[in-house]
This record gives structure tokens, sequence and C-alpha cells, in this order.
């Protein structure tokens, strides 16, 4: 029966269930990495990062399999939710019929109390999770309606079992048979719901099925507060609430009968009924926290004492004088009785659901506005002596707000720590004004002013107890054992406060006694409680994922805007004439208002966007008491001190009276200065900031012992705890350091309330990151590696350190502006340090196959994928879709390499799994904003699990490279790594094809893109042939058996750049084929050009080389046009990317037509010259237009290499002008193939350059424009050499000089502008110190080469021979190496000596004489250049000596000519150097480096020549003349050695006289 349609309705429910529970096990993840650097008990440790790693890794699994369950089952699951809904109402049905037969008994663990609870707060999950469901219908989005009905289902399951418990419960059969028939009514409701949302997807849009949802839904809503009032208590509470309306009716008669009291009794009356009425209110407010019959009672009692008190009012009302008066004291009567209501209303709803948010503060609320609108009609009402009334209503208020300090577990207001801090200071100012004021005015008698006085200080102290119940809570939160709240995507007390708060703000405005300054002042509050939720909707819906959500709350905004901005209008017409037409107009336009902000906060409420509120622990509420106590001190003695000044009032003669007001006055100063003390000393964070900065300071002594023991060797190793496991405590502990980062600068520049819950955390890992890089330390045995582990370690403490001084100043206050700077900058300064150990740490794990850390970094990047909220994208899916696909191939390629390196060179691998691990996290974070830009959705989808399961791929690969790096040789591992990479590349062509869905056109631009730059790369590479002689032709073939084919081929690619500039207007379809097209047009014509140009012969280079120009120029055109095109794709007509487009297929035109033009050239040898100019010209004006354009070059350079490129600039000058002047259309070729190369060197090197971070934006302007006056001058000194060349007469030739010496002057204002670059710094690159500081680091740089090469040399493979001969190879390549390492720190240590001369000025920065200075500087420059030349020269006989190409004494020889060259480098240096400096120390000491290595290999060369002298035997010929011929042989051969050896010594004396003329006096006098 289950049949195929239930099994996938199930799958689906269970799939949704998963996807949408799937943060809850992620944050468990999350937690348990967190927790793992602080568990003490290794095993322990291990074990939970294990497990946390299989749960990560299972869970991403999991959540691939539901996704593609979904993609199976999705429409299934509003028929299951209707199925769900079905079965409950039977459930219910069968639970009434064991009512009525008194058999119903409630489940284990059932009490009355909590099934009410469940119920009320289930209901409102039901009703949010409706609202859900009819966006989701309305807006005719099947996947989220599907999941919004599976939620309503799930809450209604939970609602129907609360139900059936209460009716268990209860003692009351009537109640119980109410609340099974009322929940009955609500799934048959809800079925009735589903249904039809079900119908509303199937005609989306469609307005009839739209008003038969909404009027089931409003049905569905009525039949939920039925159910919700058959609670026990609510329906007491409704007979209270209707009890209060059935008396409030007595307000709305025409005229009240007159009164029959006297006027004092009335009174008298009014004020009992007024102090009964305020104490009843706050037992209601009491009576919540308690048992439900408390409720009841306190109603009850609520409800006859405002019968009483209405009665008292409406006695008064009949004693007014006039019928205005009356009215005002109706008015206020219906104030009090709408107050009521809402007081009661609030009750009812926090007893139904005590966790709600706010629903505490709400009822506070509604308790005060009932006081004050008693205080208002008593102060209306009652004749008493001046000043009396006032203290009556400060006491009352008083009374109100002292509830506010008996459990601050909720906020209270919007206000931070700081603001409570200013509020209390300015309140208590007030007070203290106020209080003088009291007193004085009861002395003087002025009772006008002393009731004004009261009226003050009763404010001041309700906001300062308000600021301190809102501190006492930030206090308890902030405190580490409390858990900090989490922020949901809406903040939905916000939301009910501002619902509130517009609501009063409307009763205000429809008042017909407020006056023109009431009615603004509402108006303001309208305005500024609807913008705060249009914004809060607006970040909302950039922040979810959920695309239903996304547009309800941009909907709700919209709707919540337009409503107000009707309402301002009409309050603007009433506000001109105060008329009861504009009065009504004002009330009709506010009813919109506040039914979209009702609708909108019930859509908030929705538990998928609620904030965890914040859970305050023992010690949080310890630290709240001196707060507390200090608060309510002050409220008792200000209460006594305003009861003491109301007798004074009367009687101010009474001395005793005085001194106990004095008494009071003086205990409620204290008990503020206390308050404020006691909120000061409790500034969240500041403690723990203080702790965690001891700790730190702890750690850092800890590394600076374990450094000082590894310096001196005596580091203890660690044995109880392998290596491995030691790396990867020190990774996850640096991993989460690095995660806290910007939490706690975020806390520290605004969120006070979190600052000391980061900082604790950040200090717990400061212990266990200690012990585990000792451990790791004390393992290594390189003690350079030992030192860089124990040092940035230390660097991070320190780090750490400098960012709790900044975070304790900024103290979470967002007015301390002058401390962000410094908490940024620390921030920044962790972040590096993090990042720094980070790549020490996976490098040294890539060595021996632990990727760990990489798998990781993979995981995180994938489960980043899912986040709901990317952040906001910049660019279009078209963007995103090109740098998507950069990184997919990338990762393609390192797959490939690494199926390669795991044959041939396995080691390498951990590089390469390091890279793809890089390429990955990009990959995820482009792949995220691709999917959210991609229309429509599902591709979207699409992408990201193909993404993810590229993850799961690399993964894999990952792992296989970490094993095989371990065991290189194990033959199943290599094959298992081979599967991984095949399984990588497939995995990559379906992310290609996932993002072709999003865009085929673009994709295919993105492809063609790639083949022509392959191109262009490959074109360079012929011209490089082609310059150098070698493009010859395969066989004898002219250049007219291939100029048709150009001809027409070139043609075939014009008519393809047309297809592609329509396609970017047309379908993708008709662009991906365009883009094929002309990929495929351009491949063959660079084919039949490049065979054109072979044909004409290597003994024509230059022709060569100008039409290879041409076809470059062409292909560099197509791929901007290309670009153009996939810009422009699917954009309107007056985009600017399409004038783009057009530009760039202009462009494409000129080039194909100079390239035919070129080609039809070639063979004439009249015009060649001529057409190769032309053709230089147009591409320099390309090239100056791409430099003019505002794009920021990818790299950048250095100004020398700006003034560098400036040379080629003058040479070409010189060129063209010779060219000018002998109009040989050899020397005009020449010119225009130099011209090319040296203008666009010039002009990227100088955009390189003054894009430098360093330059000032004056200087780039200035270096830009001279770039630019440089070019337009050479354009014009090669359009005058062609117009010379048409018409060569003497004066056009003179004019040349004239082009030049413009040339000139730009180049001179361009090297000028490279220099201002430099700034202070700035060296000539000419000068003689600067070049031997050049020619160091050169020399250096080819050292390491050279060290590099012989690392890569193995020793010879030969037939066995002696162990000896073996080991002596071994010992050359060591020997070697070695020699090339200390050389190559000896060049260095010499570039440091050279730098610090010029710092202490024996060497000037630019020498006024660079003879006098340069001559030492020439001999450090010959020096370091001997010492580069010498070692690459042993490298070179090292490497031949292990081949078997050259003799152990070449060997030698070189070694010794390194020593050479080391001793005189050392000489060049101490001329001049400071014996004692630092410099030259480090320098000695590389001299002897170099000396000791080179001895080592003189010694182990020489130890094998002599061994191979002993032990060569010589074979003797036994037969006669044989033997005889061989001793001639052998004689010949010794005097021909003789002779050789005496010509050598000849050939070395004259070699060093001749070296002797030039070099340095220093150095001759020495060798003399």
């Amino acid at each position: 029966e289950l049949g195929v349609r239930g099994m996938f309705a199930w799958a689906g429910v269970m799939r949704a269930n998963c996807f949408l529970s799937f943060k809850s096990p992620l944050k468990m993840v999350s937690s348990a990495k967190a927790a793992v650097p602080t568990v003490s008990d290794q095993a322990a440790a291990m074990q939970l990062s294990q497990c946390a790693k299989n749960l990560a890794t299972s869970l991403a699994e999991l959540r691939t399999a539901s996704q593609k369950a979904h993609e199976a089952c999705g429409p299934m699951e509003i028929d299951s939710a209707l199925n769900t809904v079905q079965t409950l109402k039977n459930e219910l049905q069968d639970a009434k019929v064991a009512a009525v037969e008194s058999q119903l008994k409630p489940l284990p663990g059932e009490t009355l109390e909590k099934c009410a609870q469940d119920l009320g707060s289930t209901s409102k999950a039901v009703g949010s999770s409706m609202a859900q469901l009819l966006t989701c219908a309305a807006q005719g989005n099947e996947h989220y309606t599907g999941v919004a009905a599976r939620e309503t289902a799930q809450a209604l399951k939970t609602l129907a079992q609360a139900a059936r418990g209460v009716a268990a419960s209860t003692s009351d059969p009537a109640a119980a048979h109410a609340m099974l028939d009322s929940a009955r009514d609500v799934m048959e409701g809800s079925a009735m719901l589903i249904q039809e949302a079900k119908q509303a997807l199937i005609a989306p849009g469609d307005a009839e099925s739209q008003q038969r949802l909404a009027q089931v839904a409003k049905a569905v809503s009525h039949s939920l507060n039925n159910c919700v009032n058959c609670l026990p208590g609510q329906k007491d509470v409704d007979v209270a609430l209707k009890s209060i309306g059935e008396s409030s009716k007595k307000l709305l008669v025409d005229s009240l009968p007159p009164s029959t009291k006297p006027f004092q009794e009335a009174q008298s009356e009014l004020n009992q009924a007024a102090a009964d009425l305020n104490q009843s209110a706050g037992e209601v407010v009491h009576a919540t926290r308690g048992q439900s019959g408390e409720l009841a009672a306190a109603s009850g009692k609520f409800s006859d004492d405002f019968d009483e008190f209405l009665d008292a009012g409406i006695e008064m009302a009949g004693q007014a004088q006039t019928k205005e008066d009356q009215i005002q004291v109706i008015g206020n009567l219906k104030n009090i009785s709408m107050a009521s209501s809402k007081l009661l209303l609030a009750a009812k709803s926090l007893s139904v659901d005590p966790g709600a948010p706010n629903a505490k503060n709400l009822l506070a609320a509604a308790a005060r506005a009932v006081t004050e609108s008693i205080n208002q009609l008593i102060t209306l009402c009652t004749q008493q002596a001046p000043g009396q009334k006032e203290c009556d209503n400060a006491l009352r208020e008083l009374e109100t707000v002292k509830g506010m300090l008996d459990n601050p577990n909720e906020p209270v207001s919007d206000l931070s720590y700081f603001d409570c801090i200013e509020s209390v200071m300015e309140n208590s100012k007030v007070l203290g004004e106020s209080m003088a004021g009291i007193s004085q005015n009861a002395k003087t008698g002025d009772l006008p002013a002393f009731g004004e006085c009261v009226g003050i200080a009763s404010k001041a102290l309700c906001g300062l107890t308000e600021a301190a119940a809102q501190a006492a809570y930030l206090v308890g939160i902030s405190d580490p054992n409390s858990q900090a709240g989490h922020q949901g995507l809406v903040d939905p007390i916000q939301f009910a406060r501002a619902n509130q708060a517009i609501q009063m703000a409307c009763q205000n405005l429809v008042d017909p006694g407020s006056s023109p300054s009431q009615v603004l002042s509402a108006a303001t509050i309208v305005a500024k409680h609807t913008s705060a939720l249009c914004n809060a909707c607006r970040i909302a819906s950039s922040k979810t994922a959920n695309p239903v959500a996304k547009r309800h709350f941009v909907q709700s905004a919209k709707e919540v805007a337009n409503s107000t901005a009707n309402l301002v209008k009409t309050i603007k017409a009433l506000d001109g004439d105060f008329s009861e037409d504009n009065r009504n107009k004002c009330r009709i336009a506010t009813a919109p208002l506040i039914e979209a902000v009702e609708n909108l906060t019930a859509f908030a409420s929705n538990p998928e966007f609620v904030s965890i509120p914040a859970q305050i622990s023992s010690e949080g509420s310890q630290a709240q008491e001196p707060i507390l106590v200090s608060a309510k001190t002050m409220l008792e003695s200000s209460s006594y001190l305003i009861r003491t000044a109301r007798s004074l009032a009367i009687n101010p003669k009474d001395p005793p009276t005085w001194s106990v007001l004095a008494g009071h006055s003086h205990t409620v100063s204290d008990s503020i200065k206390g308050l404020i003390t006691s909120i000061r000393d409790k500034a969240p964070g500041q403690r723990e900031c203080d702790y965690s900065i001891d700790g730190i300071n702890r750690c850092i002594r800890d590394i600076e012992q374990a450094s000082l023991a590894a310096v001196s060797q005596s580091l203890a190793t660690r044995d109880d705890i392998s290596v491995e496991a030691l790396q990867e405590q020190l990774t996850s502990v640096v991993q989460e350091i690095g995660h806290l980062i910007d939490p706690i600068a975020t806390a520290a520049r605004g969120e006070a309330a979190q600052l000391g819950h980061k900082v604790t955390q950040l200090a717990s890992y400061f212990e266990p990151l200690i012990l585990a890089a000792v451990g790791v330390a004390s393992k290594i045995l390189d003690h350079q590696q030992q030192m860089t582990v124990l040092d940035q370690t230390k660097t991070l403490a320190e780090s750490a350190l400098q960012m709790l001084y900044a975070a304790k100043e900024g103290g979470g206050n967002p007015k301390a502006q002058h401390t962000h700077d410094a908490i940024t900058e620390a921030a920044q300064l962790m972040k590096e340090a993090v990042d720094d150990i980070m790549v020490t740490l996976n490098e040294a794990a890539s060595e021996v196959g632990l990727v760990g850390g990489m798998v990781d970094a993979i995981a995180e990047a994938m489960s980043k994928l899912d986040e709901g909220t990317p952040p906001e994208p910049k660019g279009t899916f078209v963007d995103y879709q090109t740098t998507v696909v950069k990184y997919s191939k990338a990762i393609a390629v390192t797959a490939q390499e690494m199926m390669t390196k795991s044959v041939t060179n396995p080691e390498e691998l951990g590089g390469l799994a390091s890279q793809m691990t890089s390429d990955y996290g990009h990959l995820a974070l482009q792949g995220q904003m691709a999917a959210a830009t991609a229309e429509p959705e599902e591709i979207g989808f699409q992408i990201r699990t193909r993404v993810q399961d590229l993850g799961h791929g690399c993964i894999f690969l990952v792992q296989k490279a970490g094993a095989l790096q371990v065991c290189p040789t194990d033959s199943y591992t290599k094959r298992e790594l081979i599967e991984c990479a095949r399984a990588v590349t497939e995995k990559v062509s379906l992310v290609l094809s996932a993002l072709q869905a999003g865009n085929k056109g673009t994709q295919a631009c993105i492809t063609a893109a790639t083949a022509v730059s392959g191109i262009i790369a490959d074109l360079d590479t012929t011209i490089m042939f082609a310059t150098a002689g070698t493009l010859n032709a395969e066989n004898s073939e002219t250049f007219a058996d291939h100029r048709e084919n150009i001809l027409k081929t070139a043609k075939a690619l014009v008519e393809d750049t047309k297809l592609l500039v329509s396609g970017a207007a047309s379908t993708p379809d008709r662009l991906a084929q365009a883009a094929q097209s002309s990929a495929a047009t351009i491949t063959q014509l660079a084919e039949v050009v490049k065979l054109g140009a072979a044909s004409l012969g290597s003994n024509d280079p230059e022709t060569q080389v100008v039409l290879i120009n041409a076809i470059k120029d062409v292909a560099k055109a197509l791929s901007d046009l290309i670009g153009a095109t996939k810009g422009a794709a699917s954009k309107p007509a007056d985009d600017p990317s399409m004038y783009q487009l057009k530009g760039a297929a202009k462009v494409m035109v000129t080039n194909v037509t100079s390239l035919l033009k070129t080609v039809k050239a070639v063979e004439d040898e009249a015009t060649r010259g001529t057409r190769a100019l032309e053709a230089t010209i147009e591409y320099i004006k390309q090239e100056l237009t791409v430099f003019q354009s505002k794009e920021v070059p990818e790299k950048t350079s250095s100004p020398e290499e700006s003034i560098r490129m400036t040379k080629g600039i003058t040479m070409a000058t010189a060129k063209a002008v010779a060219a000018g002047n002998s109009c040989r259309q050899e020397d005009v070729i020449a010119t225009a193939n130099l011209s090319r190369k040296a203008v666009s060197d010039m002009l990227m090197a100088c955009k390189q350059a003054s894009f430098h971070p360093d330059v000032s934006d004056e200087v780039r302007t200035r270096a830009l424009r001279y770039g630019t006056e440089c070019t337009l001058g050479y354009l014009d000194l090669l359009e005058h050499v062609l117009v010379v060349l048409q018409k060569p007469t003497p004066e056009l030739k003179h004019q040349l000089a004239a082009f030049s010496k413009r040339v000139a002057g730009a180049v001179t204002e361009l090297i000028q502008a490279a220099e201002a670059m430099k700034g202070t710094e700035w060296v000539d690159p000419e000068d003689p110190t600067v070049i031997a500081e050049t020619e160091l680091l050169g020399a250096a740089a080819s050292i390491e080469a050279a060290a590099k090469k012989l690392e890569q040399l193995k020793p010879r493979a030969k037939p066995k021979q002696a162990d000896e001969t073996l080991d002596f190879e071994e010992q050359i390549l060591e020997a070697a190496k070695s020699i090339a390492a200390a050389t190559s720190a000896l060049v260095k240590s010499a570039s440091a000596a050279q730098r610090e001369l010029v710092a202490q000025g024996k060497v000037g920065s630019i020498p006024a004489n660079a003879a006098d200075d340069g001559q030492w500087s020439q001999g450090l420059i010959s020096a370091a250049r001997m010492v580069a030349a010498a070692t690459s020269s042993l490298c070179e006989a090292a490497n031949a000596s292990v081949q078997g190409h050259a003799s152990e004494e070449k060997l030698i020889s070189s070694a010794k000519q390194v020593a050479a060259s080391t001793a005189q480098l050392l000489v060049a240096c101490k001329v001049k150097a400071d014996q004692d400096s630092e410099a030259m120390r480090r320098l000695q000491a590389a001299g002897n480096a170099v000396k000791r290595a080179s001895d080592n290999l003189v010694r182990a060369a020489q130890k094998a020549a002599f061994g191979k002298a002993d032990d060569d035997d010589v074979v003797v010929k036994t037969k006669f003349v044989g033997g005889i011929a061989q001793i001639i042989a052998a004689q010949e051969e010794m005097l021909k050695k003789e002779r050789e050896l005496e010509e050598a010594r000849k050939k070395l004396a004259q070699i060093r006289q001749q070296q002797y003329k030039f070099l340095p006096t220093e150095l001759r006098e020495d060798e003399g």
C-alpha cells in the first residue's frame, strides 16, 4: 500500500528535515573543533578532533545525498504535509472520543503547566510558518512552499500533542472537550490551507486563488486563537477583558448625569480607586510569573477595581464645570480603559509563551502606560493643595518601574553599555538639580515650582532605573560563564517595540484631544520607527538565502514605506487644518500602516529568523547585584523623600521633617554614587581583558625560555606524543585563534557584551599553543626550522597581546573612535602572524605527507558554500563565471601534474596539494557568488552542488597525495591517486558545464579567449625564432603559394567578427557558436601566416617579423573583442558595455585590414617598409588607448624598471631618424619592428610603476601624462618619417631632428617623474654604488640558481666500481652544494655591508665624483662578479665530473678560483668598512664559510684523484712488439703533457698580468 508514492513522500520529508537541520550539527562540528585545543588529555583531544572531522565529512556527504534526494522527491512535500495534517485530525478525533468516555489520560511527563506552555509557544510557530506558506504560494515558489508546508505540519504535530496533553491533564471535562474541538478545527483549516496553497502553485498570480488563500488563512488564525483561549486562566483574562469593554460603554453616552456627591468626597474616592487600580496592575504583572490560577485571580480583581475606578471617574466628570472639561475627563478615562485592556492582553500573551522575546518588557511598558494614564486623569481632576498630586503621580510611577530591577535577564532598551553610563550621568545631574529645587521651593512656599521639580525628579528616576536595569542585563550576559546570545536575521524585539510605538503614535494622531504639537511628535515617532523597520528589512533580505523570505522582506518594506507616505500626506493636511474631516482621513490612513506593520512583525517572528537570547549564569547574576542593590536603594529612598516633601509642602514649618528629608536626600545621592561606581567598575570585558593579558604574558615568558633552551641546544624532546599529533594540535590551535580575530575586533569596536566571552576564549588557546609549539620545535632536528617555529609562535602571542591592549582600550564603545584604528591595525598584524605560522606548518606538514590542515581548509571552504549569506555581489554572473573557470582549470592542471609527479618525484606532491587547496578556497568563494547571481535559481543550486562535489574530489586527491608521500613506492596508492586525479578532472568539467548552463554564450567566450591567448603566446615565440634568423620554410615554397590562403581565411574571420558582435545581443546559443567559430578561424589564420612568413626565408628576418606582428595584432584585437562581447552579453542597447563592444569591433576591422595590406606589400620591396611603418603607427595608437584606459595593471614594477625601458625609446628614436635620412626600406622595416617593442615596453613599465601602492596620486598623474606625451611625440616622429619616405626633400629630413628633440624632452620628463616615485630614497640606476649592490644581488641569485641546479644532480649510474668512487661523487656534490650556499650567504652579506657603508656616509649614496668612490664600487662589483662566475664554473665542473665528462683537476682549480675570488671580495669590503660593524662580522663569517667549503671540495677531489692513481691498473701487453709500442706511446704522452703544462703556466701568467692592469689599487697593494 505504501508503494512508490509513499516512499517518495517519506524521502522528501526526510531530506527536507535533515537539509534544514544541518545548521545545528555544523555548529557542533565547529564547537568541537574549537574545544579540541583546550582538552588537556592527549588521547581524548585526538579522539574529539578525529570525531569532529568524521562528523564534518559525513555531514558533507549526507548533504550531497539529501540534495540528490530532494531533486528526486521535492514536489512530493506538499502532499506529505497534507497527509500528516489529516492524520493529526483523526488522532484528535480519537482523543475526543476517549475524553467523552473519561478514558483520556496524560502521557508520562505531561503536566498541565508544561502542555499549556507548549501549546502557547507552538501556536506562534504555527502562525509564522503559515505566514511563510502564504508568501511562498503567492510567489509561486514550489520548493519553498514545500518546505513551509512541512514546517507547518511539524508545528501542528507539536500543537496537537500539547492540546491532547492539556485536555488529558485538566479536571474540567467541558474545558477538555472545548480544547480538543478547537484543536481539530485548527487541523481542518490547516488542511484546507495547504490544499489551497497547492492549487495556488498550479496557477501562480491568479487573483481568485490568492483571495481564497487569504480567507482560509484568516479562518485558521481565528481557530488558533480559540484554541489558545481554551487554556486554563485564559478564559478568565478574556472575561476580565470583556468586563472592561462592557464598563467602558458607560463612556459612550452623550451627556453624563450631574454628580450627587460633594467634590471632596468624589475626589478622595477617585484617589482611593486610582491607588487600588495601580496596585492591581502590579499584581497582574506579578501573577504572570506564577501559576495559571494566579493570573485568573489577578485579572478578575483588576477588572473589578477598574469598574470602581471608572465609576469614580464618571462621578468626577459630573463635577466638571464646563462641557470642555467634561470631554477631557472622558477622553482620559477612555485612555485608561485602552491601557488596561493592553495590560491584560500583554499578561495573557506572556502567560501563554513566557519565553517569547520582549514579552516581559511589553508587559512592563503596558503597566507603566496604565500608571501614566491614571496620573494624567488625577492631575486633571483633583484640586488638592498644589504639589500634592505631582507627589502622588511620582510615587505611582516609581512603584511601576520598580519591577524592572527584579530580574533583568532581558534587554530593557536598545542602549549600549556606554549609553547606559551616559544616561545615568545625565539623569543623576537632572535629579540632583530637581532635588535641590524640591527642598528650596518647599521652604519658600513656591508650590507650582515645587510640583514641577517633583515631576522632573520622577522622570529622571525612571530614566536612571531603566539605564541601571539595561546595564545590569549587559553585565550579566557579558560574564564569560553566561551564554552569549546569537544575533538572528532580524531582531524580533526591535520589531515588537516598533510595532507598539507605531500603534501608540497612531492612536495619539487620531485622538480628538491631541494638540498640534502632539500630532507632530506622533508623526516623528511613526517616521522614525517605520524607517528603522524598512532598514531592518533591507538588511534581512540581503542576508537571507531563502528567496521567498528575501522577496517578502522587500515587499513588506515597500508596503510599510508606501502606507507611511500616505499617512504623512494626511498628517500634513491635518497640520494645516485641524478639522474633523482631516482627522477622519488621518484615521483611515493609519489602518493600512498598522496592518502592514503587524503582518511584518508576524512574519519576522518565524523561528528561522529569530535570535537566540542570552542565558545569564549564576556568576553573571552575582555581578549584577551591586548595580541592582544601588538602584533599588535609590528608588526606595526617593519614594520616602517624595512622601516627606509632600507633607513639607503642606506644613513647611516642621523642623523634624526637614531633618528626615535631609537624611533621605543623602541616601539618594549616596545610592546614585554607588550606582555610577558599580556600573563603571563592572564595565563588560575589562576584567576578562586583564586576566587574558596576564595569561598571555605568562605564555610569552614560557616561549622565551624554550627559545633560550633551543639556542643552547638543551630543549628537551617530548617523547609522550608523536610529531604528527603535535603538528595537528598546533595547526588546530592556530586556526581557532585565527577565527577569533575578527569577532574580537568587532566586539572591541562596539559590542561590549561580547568582549569578555571572546577574549577569554582567545586566552584559553595560548597555553595549548605554547605547549604544542614547544613540542613541535623539540622534535625538529634542523636548528633553523626550530627557531622559526618558536619565533613565529612568539610573534603570534605578542600580536595577540597588542590586540588585547587595543581591545581593552576600545572596550566595545562605538563612540571611542580614537581607539578603532589601533584595533584594526592590531587585528591585521595578528592575521599576518597567523598566516605566517600556518604557511610554515603547512610546508612542514606537506613535506612529511600530513595533509589534515589542507583537508580541513577544503572542507571549510565547502561549508561556506552552504552558508546562506554570501557577501553582497559586486559583479555580474559573467565576472564570477570568468574567475570560476580560471580556478577550475588551475585545479585540473594541478591534478594532471599530480598524476605525473606521483610516478616521477612524489616528494613534490605536497606543494601541488597545497596549491590545489588554495585554488579551491578561491573557487568556492567565487562559486558562491556565481551561484548567487545565476538566473534561474536552479542553475545556482547546480553550480553550488557541483563545486561541492569537486571539493570532495580534491579532498580525496589531497589525502592520497599525503599517503603517497609517506610511502612513495606503494603502487596501490599510486593507482588510487591517479584514479582520484581523473575524478577531479571529470568534476571540473561538470562545474564548467554547470557554468555553461548559466550562460552558454559567455562560457564559450571564456574558452575562446583562452585559445586566443595561447595563439598570441605562440606568435611571440615565432617572432623570437624569426629575429634569431631560424624561421625557415619546410620546402621550397614561395610566399605567393600562401597569399591566397591568407586572404581567404582573413575574410572568413571578418565574417565571424560580425557574427560575434551581433551575438552579444542575441541568444546564448548564437553567441557560443560565433565565439567557437572565431577561435577556430584565428587558429587557422595564424598557422597560414606563420607558413607564409617562413616561406620568405630566414635571410629577411625583419620582413618575417612584420608579417607575424600583423597577425599578432589581429589576435590581440580578437581577444579584446571576445572580452567586450562577453561583458555586453544580454545587456540593453544603451549599456556602456555596448559602446565598448563597438569600439573593439572597430579596432578588429582596422587590424584585419592592416594584415591584408601587409600581405599584399610583403613582396613589393619598394613599399613594404612604408607598410610596416603604417602598421606600427596603428599598433602604437592602440597601445596608447589601452595605456590611457582607467584599468589598473595586474602587477606593479619599480621606477628603475620604468627608467630602463626609456632607453629603448631613445635607441628607437635614433634608428627612426637614421631611417628617415637614409630612406632605405630595410632600415624602415627595422625601425618599425624596434618601435613596436620599445613603445609597448615603455608604456607597460610606466603604467606598472605609476600604480605602485607607494606612489602618490600627483606623481602618478605626472608619470602617466609624460608617458602619453612621449608616445604622441614618437608617433609624430614616425608619421614624419612616412612623409619623408613619400617625398624625401632635404628640408623635410632636416625637420626630423626637431621631432626627435620633442621625444627626448618627454623622455627626460618621464625619467624625472620616475625619480619622484622613489621620493627621498631615489638612487640613480647608473650610479656605480647602486650597480655594485645590484650586481651583488644578481650574483646571489645566480649562485642560488647554481645551487638549485646542483640539488637536482644525481650521480650517474655506471658499472659496479669501488665504493670510494661512488662516495666521492656524493662528496663532490655535497661540497659543491655547500660552496654554492656559502657564496650565496657571502654575496648577501657583502650587499648588506655595501648598504651600511652608504648609510655611514663612507660611500656616498650618489657620489659627487663617480671616479673617486666608483673605483671602490668597481672593485666590489668585479669581485662579486668573479665570485658568481667562479661558483658557476665550479657547479659546471662538479656536474661534468659527476657525469664523467671532466677531470677532478678541473674541479679542484674551480674550487680554488672560488676561494680566491672570495678573498678578493673580502679585501674590497675591508678597505672602507668599519671592522667592528655587524655587517663586516657577518661578511667575514660568510667568507670563512666559503673558504671552508672550497677546501673540503679540493680535499675530496684530491683524495679521489690520488685514489684513482693508485687503483687504476695498467694492462701490460704480453707480446713483445706490442709491449715496445706501448712504451713508446706512454713516453710520447708524457712529453706531450710536459709541454702542455709549460704552455698552461705561461698562459696563466699572461692572464694574471692582463687582469692586474684592471684591478683597483686596494687589491693591487694587497696582492703586492
